[in-house]
């Protein structure tokens, strides 16, 4: 007996959603493979900083609050008023 179109028409829907949860899955492992890259250099970037454990949040909540972090350096065009 011959495979119905209707049957054929549906394992090919069985295998496009197999691919799909395939690459569902790549996509999941990749999104984390990222998170775990940009939390490495997170951490390398701190690192460089030397910045105290201690001292951390306190730098943190400093940038988030938009404190400035030392010394106020001019702009160029504050520096030509004050000459003028």
């Amino acid at each position: 007996m011959a495979v119905s179109k209707s049957a054929k028409i549906e394992a090919e829907i069985e295998k496009v959603k197999a691919k799909i949860a395939e690459q569902q899955a790549k996509l999941k492992e990749l999104e984390q493979r990222k998170i775990e890259a940009e939390n490495s250099e997170i951490v390398d970037m701190v690192r460089g900083m030397s910045v105290s454990l201690t001292e951390l949040p306190l730098l943190l909540e400093k940038l988030r609050s938009g404190e400035t972090l030392g010394q106020v350096v001019p702009k160029s065009g504050a520096a030509e008023m004050e000459d003028n």
